[in-house]
């Protein structure tokens, strides 16, 4: 249990946009930044917004969730969504969210009744609380230092072309995001890999000590 309970806790949300330009769909990027996959299933996710109700919206259709990958919640039906941002089929979308997020809201991630994540904000510039207007750009992490720290001053604006690789949805108004990619997830090698390479470093150190014997010979 102690290795999920580790790998349920580097899941984190990742990208946000609560008013598309091209009203497809509000959207909320979750990533596992861990080194192991994560079953959404088994670990009973939900999202919700500022109500801070465990359990009210399940992402268990995400299923399973491997390494440095990146999983999209929408309003929109998944299949428009796609579309909408030219994705590619491999990017994991649940769409049809009701739960929708205003101008000042929050944006929370429970495993069963633990909190694993929560960011609030506000873009109306009122009270202590801060964060960018997403209104057809989405936000992301401006840092390592934002992931996780319920602090949406260290948010920023995407643009294209920035570090996230972001870029323009389809559509006469068309929207600024990454959906389904944060540079800040770089792949993780799986535990076999480890092993593999090990291994591999092994070899390499034992045709070093053979040559060095031969030559001392």
């Amino acid at each position: 249990m102690g290795s999920l309970v580790s790998a349920q806790a580097q899941v984190r949300i990742t990208e946000w946009m609560y008013n598309p330009a091209n009203s497809v769909g509000e959207f909320v990027e979750f990533t596992n930044m861990g080194s192991t996959a994560v079953d959404f299933g088994t670990l009973s996710f939900s999202f919700d917004d500022s109500s801070r109700l465990a359990g009210s919206t399940s992402l268990a259709a995400f299923g399973m969730v491997q390494a440095g990958e990146s999983v999209l919640f929408t309003e929109a039906a998944a299949a428009v969504f796609r579309t909408n941002w030219a994705l590619s089929s491999t990017v994991k979308v649940i769409g049809g969210n009701t739960n929708n997020l205003g101008r000042s809201d929050e944006i929370n991630l429970y495993s069963g009744t633990s909190l694993l994540d929560r960011l609030t904000y506000n873009d109306q510039g009122t009270g202590s609380v801060k964060g960018p207007r997403t209104a057809g750009t989405s936000g992301h992490p401006g840092s390592f230092a934002a992931i996780g720290a319920n602090d949406a001053t260290l948010w920023v604006l995407s643009t294209v072309g920035d570090v996230e690789r972001s870029y323009r949805s389809l559509g006469a108004s068309a929207d600024i995001g990454s959906p389904g990619y944060t540079s800040f997830a770089a792949a993780v090698p799986e535990p076999e890999t480890y092993a593999m390479l090990l291994a591999g470093l092994g070899l390499m150190g034992a045709v070093a000590r053979r040559k060095r014997a031969k030559t001392t010979t």
